[in-house]
């Protein structure tokens, strides 16, 4: 998420209605003893629905996590997280888990149109695209990972929907970015990846292709959560989504063309779900 932006609002994918502020908590108990510090934020409201069922992960695209939690805790930004996690690994906790955070957006996951009711959000500090693109310290990916495990472990969270804020809306959001490290999150038993089919010299589906093919590949992704119509037409939106999976789990290349390998990894990402 780029804090700079207003976001606390209802999450629909066909728009989103602007919430009041509630009242500034003075404080509150910890949801887990990973927690460093509490600093609440005001800007939260009731869950809609029963939840969580994901974890909507996002960097802060911020140069610090001090003006990071300023913002996160501001009425007049309208956003929050239910986590911010520092370059350190400090967790600090700014909505209880029971709260919807504003932290998604205008997204849609699997046909839920409200990701701030049926998510929990984590802020990592990370500048993001705009600030380089460092590198997640370890630090900073370990507390996540035990942060992951406990609120997953205690909410009966299934590992693909770990998701990343890019997934959720794609063509609008691109963090926590091609360069987080999912791969290393799955090996602790966090998350879904799949190691990527090989990138090859193959000729893509892309932008203004037709016909089968595409209503396969738009099956796929809405299969696994997208929000995606089967049109049997590659358009921006198409585009946006693959980009969007692409940035998840095969960020070698992201350029919002499926090629094979980016096909072929989609169909590991199927398979590797429940049944």
């Amino acid at each position: 998420m780029h804090l700079a932006e207003q976001v606390g609002v209802r999450s629909t994918c066909r728009g989103a209605i602007r919430r009041k502020p509630s009242r500034q908590m003075t404080g509150f108990d910890p949801d887990n003893g990973l927690v460093k510090a509490v600093h609440p934020s005001p800007n939260h409201g009731a869950r809609r629905i029963k939840g969580p069922d994901s974890i909507v992960l996002h960097y802060t695209g911020m140069p610090s996590g001090a003006a990071a939690l300023v913002r996160l805790c501001d009425p007049a930004a309208e956003v929050s997280a239910h986590y911010f996690i520092d370059e350190d690994g400090g967790i600090v906790q700014l909505v209880p888990e029971a709260r919807r955070a504003w932290h998604a957006g205008q997204s849609c996951w699997g046909g839920e149109e409200d990701m701030n009711s049926a998510s929990i959000g984590i802020e990592l500090q990370n500048g993001g695209h705009e600030f380089g693109a460092p590198a997640y310290p370890e630090a900073q990916i370990e507390a996540l990972i035990a942060l992951c495990r406990d609120i997953t472990r205690r909410h009966a969270i299934m590992p693909a929907r770990i998701l990343a804020h890019s997934d959720i809306a794609p063509g609008r959001k691109i963090d926590p970015g091609e360069y987080f490290p999912w791969s290393k999150l799955a090996e602790a038993g966090v998350g879904l990846c799949v190691p990527p089919h090989p990138i090859g010299d193959d000729v893509p589906l892309e932008r203004g292709a037709s016909g089968e093919k595409v209503e396969e590949l738009q099956a796929m992704l809405a299969a696994y959560g997208y929000d995606i119509e089967v049109t049997g037409r590659y358009g921006e939106k198409t585009e946006a989504v693959v980009a969007a999976f692409q940035r998840h789990f095969r960020p070698a290349r992201v350029d919002g063309k499926a090629d094979r390998s980016t096909v072929e990894t989609l169909r590991e990402v199927i398979d590797s779900l429940p049944k």
